[in-house]
């Protein structure tokens, strides 16, 4: 099971208590205070994994406590400090605090670390309130409580390749045959009803092992801007894609026009957020391998002046020659957002 948003209840751990002890020695009757702090309580702690891509465990256990601290005892001994809650979170995923409507957290890549909740300080034990005129204080704090809230985490899919498609345009066949995922195929629409990441892996150059990670966004309907069949769930993990692929079914089966779907594709995408249409984007004219096919790709390019990659599927043409594009378009692009952040700092 796929989820990709839901609510969190989180608390981090309460202080311990201080102590109230004095030393008892023989023919040392009055040796003083000597009781210690309580330990801190755990913290509640995001981290980024990049081995997770689902908030499914969030979903049945939505409430995380991290531990309390220890209470402090005597001779001097402080208390414990409580374990934290540390809360694995896939990369691309949003924290917002339900209360106020703000974002607190954004993870981004994998280790990162957040500290959503602090634990409570730990209570002073009595020995922190002797005084030369109270030798012997009976007093000591009580542990501080844990921070606490409710928060939504929305997850969305980072990548560097974004496939756009109406259902059945083959989406989930591209990525079948060009990384190692293992999306659902079949002739009826909507076969994939969550984004698939797959891993489309290069030769290794003189620099190393080079992949890129591609997205496979499920199949999108007329109206997904209006959260019509599966709306804003899933446009939004097109947002973090550096590029956009739009697949397109060339062919013109169920006498579809591929010029309007590649149209209706780009208003849907501008209603839903008209900053996408700034993104990079071309478009894989699919199945080729159909007679009916060359003559609707004429007439697309006329109407669309767009970078288009021809292929097939099924066949395998043109999948070598996609794999190249992707590969030369996203290495330019994190080229310039590497020189970019350079010249900004």
């Amino acid at each position: 099971m796929f989820v990709d948003e839901c609510v969190i209840k989180v608390a981090a751990g309460d202080g311990g208590r201080g102590c109230i002890s004095f030393r008892r020695e023989k023919y040392e009757p009055w040796g003083g205070p000597n009781g210690g702090d309580g330990g801190s309580g755990g913290d509640v702690i995001l981290l980024g994994n990049d081995d997770t891509n689902n908030l499914v465990d969030y979903k049945y256990t939505p409430q995380r406590k991290g531990e309390r601290g220890e209470h402090g005892l005597g001779s001097d001994q402080n208390g414990r400090g409580g374990k934290p809650c540390i809360l694995k979170l896939p990369l691309g995923t949003i924290v917002t605090d339900e209360s106020t409507g703000k974002v607190v957290a954004e993870i981004i890549f994998d280790g990162q670390q957040v500290v959503l909740c602090k634990g409570g300080n730990g209570g002073w034990g009595n020995i922190h309130f002797k005084t030369s005129v109270n030798r012997a204080p009976k007093r000591a704090n009580p542990g501080a409580p844990g921070e606490s809230g409710v928060y939504r985490l929305v997850l969305k899919s980072i990548a560097d390749v974004g496939l756009v498609g109406f259902p059945n345009a083959g989406k989930s066949s591209l990525t079948k045959r060009i990384t190692r995922a293992k999306p659902k195929t079949a002739s009826y629409p909507f076969t994939t009803l969550h984004p698939q990441i797959g891993v489309i892996e290069y030769p290794e150059d003189a620099k190393g092992e080079r992949r890129l990670l591609l997205a496979d966004i499920p199949g999108l309907i007329e109206g997904a801007n209006e959260n019509r069949g599966l709306g804003h769930r899933f446009l939004r993990h097109i947002e973090r894609c550096a590029l956009l692929v739009f697949i397109i079914d060339m062919a013109g089966i169920d006498g579809r026009d591929p010029r309007d779907d590649y149209a209706h594709l780009l208003r849907e995408l501008e209603l839903y957020d008209p900053q996408l249409l700034e993104k990079p984007r071309l478009v894989a004219a699919n199945k080729l391998d159909l007679p009916e096919a060359t003559g609707w790709l004429t007439k697309f390019k006329r109407r669309h002046k767009v970078d288009v990659v021809e292929m097939s599927c099924l066949s395998g043409e043109g999948l070598d020659k996609l794999k190249k594009e992707l590969l030369k378009r996203v290495t330019s692009l994190r080229k310039r957002e590497k020189k970019s952040q350079l010249s900004s700092n």
